[in-house]
């Protein structure tokens, strides 16, 4: 009996879930169904994935840089995925102890290592989508790093799938790994991209659709940035409960609560923050984000 005999048989039995390790190749579609998609229909993809020495791109540094190259047709099956780029960089200085125990990456590992935004722009620049999986958290150290990810459209795995309306109980990439059947060596971000992409190719269990497709679905949809400037403090649970963010910085738009919503929803949010939170005809500033900005922090 085969290993994977082994493993269908407890799988059956009710008693088991079996975990595969990673195979990115179970990602692409059967050939034959996208044999005859036009070229016309076909989309260069590119998934980014960074390890940092923290969480403020205006003062911490890439130390790790992976991106992936896939293509896919514009109904979300990814056709072919490329060669991944992975590379280590030195940072100016010592990688913290936690991002160490995080990742792996020590100061030996990265000693004399560079990256160049050359070798970056020559990867990224045939992509007409970037992907990350908390593209808010990347896409800014990506811009700063190299100025060609400014001129691409994003889109979030972790935030732009419905995770929740097809069953799963969290959006970090290792639970939604698992969750789907597989396992890999988490947090290096080569490992991080490829097991990406094995989840966009997977077909979603209460929709039927590919992970691929919903996120395609979503991120073509406008973004409206509703800022509930001078909301009472009294709902200020309200509206962290419901998806609003605190802006801290005064120097970045209003000094508020704020949140993103499709363009279909903007009128019923409008309304729910009319009647449950101000109370009386508020004025709302309303931003209206494109692709080519979403996730960035120009968009503040």
């Amino acid at each position: 009996m085969s290993f994977e005999e082994m493993a269908a048989a407890l799988e059956e039995s009710g008693a088991y879930r079996v975990l595969r390790r990673l195979d990115p190749q179970g990602a692409i579609a059967d050939p034959s169904h996208y044999a005859g998609v036009p070229p016309g229909d076909l989309r260069n993809g590119l998934y980014l994935d960074l390890e940092t020495t923290g969480l403020d791109s205006a003062r911490d540094e890439i130390i790790e840089f992976a991106m992936v190259p896939f293509t896919y047709t514009i109904d979300g099956r990814i056709t072919s995925i490329g060669e991944p780029f992975d590379r280590l960089r030195e940072p100016s200085c010592p990688i913290p102890p936690e991002i160490t125990a995080l990742t792996g990456i020590t100061d030996e590992m990265v000693r004399g290592q560079t990256i160049t935004r050359d070798e970056i722009a020559a990867v990224a620049a045939p992509a007409h989508l970037v992907i990350a999986h908390n593209a808010a958290f990347d896409r800014p150290f990506a811009e700063k790093f190299c100025d060609v990810f400014t001129t691409k459209p994003w889109a979030c795995s972790m935030a732009q799938i419905p995770w929740a309306e097809e069953g799963f109980e969290g959006t970090k990439l290792g639970y939604l790994v698992n969750h789907a059947g597989f396992f890999f060596d988490a947090h290096r971000a080569g490992d991080d991209c490829l097991a990406a992409l094995t989840l966009l190719g997977r077909t979603l269990p209460k929709s039927g659709r590919t992970a691929l497709e919903r996120l395609l679905e979503n991120a073509r949809q406008p973004i409206c940035r509703i800022w509930a400037v001078n909301s009472p403090f009294d709902f200020k649970d309200q509206l962290k409960a419901r998806g609003y963010r605190w802006n801290a910085d005064p120097s970045h738009k209003p000094r508020s609560w704020y949140r993103d919503v499709t363009a279909e929803a903007l009128e019923a949010e409008l309304a729910f923050l009319q009647k449950e939170i101000y109370q009386y005809d508020a004025d709302i500033p309303v931003d209206r984000i494109a692709a080519t900005d979403r996730f960035s922090n120009r968009i503040f």
